[in-house]
C-alpha cells in the first residue's frame, strides 16, 4: 500500500507557491495576517506538488486555457481500512487551523454516490478525516468523515440530502479550526455552509484531493494559513 510520487525528489522551488500578507474571513479561522499558498499549475514543477495513492490514475490536463490537475482513473490501491482510494496529497507542508478554497469540476456520470473529496489532517494512510461531496447523501456518502486506524466513519452534525455536480467547475471551501473542533465546508455558496462537524481527533496534517471511487478535476487551489512544518511525503516507498 505505498503511496507514489511521479518524482523521487526533494520538493523543488515552486514559483506557484506564494506567501503574502492577506485579510482572512472566514468563520471560526481568525486571523489579521495569514499566509496563503497559491497553486494553480501554470507554472512550475507541478510534477513535484503531489504524492498519490497511485499515480497512474492522475496527469495534468489543458482544458482551455488552463492546466488543472485530472483524476482520469481508478488507482489500484488497497487501503488498510475502509477509506478512498483515489488520493492526492499535497508534499511538503502541514497545517492546523486554515481555509482551503478550490475548483472542483466531477467528470463521471451521474449516480447517488458521484463524489469528489478534499483530505485533510492526514497522518498516515490510516489517520486521516476527509469531505465526501456527493448527489445524494446516505450512511456512506456526502458526510465528513473520520478514518482512525478503523473503517471510515462519518462525524458531521449537519449536512444536506446532496449537491449537484453539473457538467462544469464548482466553487468550494473547507475551514478547519483545531481550537474548537470546527470542521466547515462550503459548495458554491460562500456564506453558508452545506456541512458542519466538531471533532479533535487530529490537530494537523497534510492536506489532498480525490475521490473515494470517481473521476474529477482541481485547479486554483489556494490555502490560508500558517503552515506547520515544511517536510517531504512520508507515505511508502517514492518511485
Amino acid at each position: 500500500m505505498n503511496w507514489t510520487r511521479v518524482k523521487n525528489t526533494a520538493l523543488a522551488p515552486m514559483v506557484l507557491l506564494a506567501l503574502v500578507a492577506t485579510q482572512v474571513e472566514a468563520q471560526n479561522l481568525s486571523t489579521a495576517e495569514t499566509p496563503v499558498r497559491i497553486i494553480d499549475f501554470e507554472a512550475g514543477d507541478n510534477e513535484a506538488l503531489f504524492t498519490y495513492t497511485d499515480a497512474s490514475a492522475w496527469k495534468f490536463s489543458n482544458v482551455g486555457n488552463s492546466t488543472v490537475l485530472e483524476l482520469s482513473g481508478t488507482s489500484s490501491y488497497e487501503p488498510r481500512v475502509r477509506s478512498p482510494l483515489n488520493i492526492a496529497m499535497l508534499n511538503g507542508v502541514k497545517y492546523a487551523s486554515f481555509v482551503l478554497e478550490a475548483d472542483l469540476r466531477q467528470t463521471g456520470k451521474e449516480y447517488g454516490h458521484r463524489d469528489m473529496c478534499l483530505f485533510f489532517g492526514i497522518k498516515d494512510a490510516s489517520n486521516f478525516y476527509y469531505v465526501h461531496l456527493a448527489s445524494q447523501a446516505d450512511a456512506n456518502a456526502h458526510n465528513i468523515f473520520l478514518v482512525n486506524d478503523e473503517p471510515r466513519r462519518p462525524i458531521a452534525t449537519r449536512t444536506t440530502q446532496g449537491i449537484r455536480w453539473g457538467d462544469g467547475w464548482n466553487k468550494i471551501r473547507l475551514v478547519r479550526d483545531v481550537v474548537t473542533g470546527s470542521i466547515q465546508i462550503y459548495f458554491n455558496d460562500m456564506e453558508t455552509p452545506i456541512m458542519e462537524a466538531v471533532d479533535m481527533h487530529f490537530d494537523g496534517g497534510y492536506l489532498g484531493f480525490g475521490s473515494f471511487d470517481d473521476t474529477g478535476m482541481i485547479d486554483n487551489i489556494r490555502i490560508y494559513g500558517t503552515p506547520l512544518s515544511e517536510q517531504t511525503a512520508f507515505f511508502g516507498q517514492n518511485k
